[in-house]
């Protein structure tokens, strides 16, 4: 096992060595991609590892078994296709607005062999005009402030199902202001795991789980990019 794996176990995350060639394959294909268009800012092996894919993984143990899943804003694969790797078992869906970052995506579930798994070149308040509430899972990643990220993600997840969003140590500020959000939304926090990732750095990351506990208004997500530009206060 290579040491960028070994770091995995520190977290109680077992891989397979089938699932760390997968990981060999998609480093280095997002490192060849990112020379063309930029997807990433973090091109050092090891830093990738610790910081895109160990960081994507965090909450894998809190993903109920053959979850259906929603990657909004997914860029480069972060945190989906990690997740994919190491839980074979779940659907995966990702969106995201730039096609060139889609063809990526679809590039690397072939390269990658990966099943119930898609690639969508849409924005989240379009696509989610046939997906309303057909996720148990919504995750997101460094993609927008809380009380936009929220009515982005929770229409589309299940009543039941939960919302899981990666955030810095600024969350708990972020977490005040989207409070009238989360509640309009139809979600309650549930929980807030809090992680420090062992490296040169000692990053600090907090995982917000958010649970669908009504269903969310159909005027939700707002278009004409109201979420980011009039988020609900």
């Amino acid at each position: 096992m290579s040491k960028n794996i070994e770091i995995f176990k520190k977290y109680n995350i077992k891989i397979t060595e089938k699932q760390e060639n997968l990981f060999d394959v998609y480093f280095k294909n997002l490192i060849e991609t990112n020379k063309k268009f930029n997807l990433t800012a973090i091109t050092d092996e090891k830093e990738v590892y610790e910081k895109h894919f160990l960081d994507s993984v965090l909450p894998v143990i809190n993903i109920p078994k053959n979850a259906k899943l929603i990657d909004v804003g997914s860029g480069a694969g972060f945190p989906a296709i990690p997740l994919k790797i190491v839980r074979p078992d779940i659907e995966v869906f990702m969106i995201d607005s730039l096609n060139k970052r889609v063809s990526f995506l679809n590039d690397m579930i072939l390269k990658l062999n990966l099943e119930k798994c898609a690639a969508i070149h849409s924005r989240a308040e379009d696509f989610v005009k046939n997906y309303r509430e057909k996720f148990d899972i919504a995750v997101a990643r460094a993609v927008a402030q809380l009380n936009t990220l929220v009515e982005y993600l929770l229409p589309l997840i299940k009543i039941g199902g939960q919302a899981i969003i990666y955030k810095s140590s600024k969350l708990d500020e972020e977490l005040k202001i989207a409070e009238k959000a989360i509640n309009i939304l139809g979600g309650k926090v549930e929980k807030v795991e809090n992680y420090t990732i062992v490296s040169d750095e000692n990053i600090e990351r907090k995982i917000l789980y958010i649970k669908k506990v009504s269903s969310t208004p159909t005027k939700y997500p707002r278009s004409q990019n109201l979420p980011r530009s009039k988020p609900i206060v």
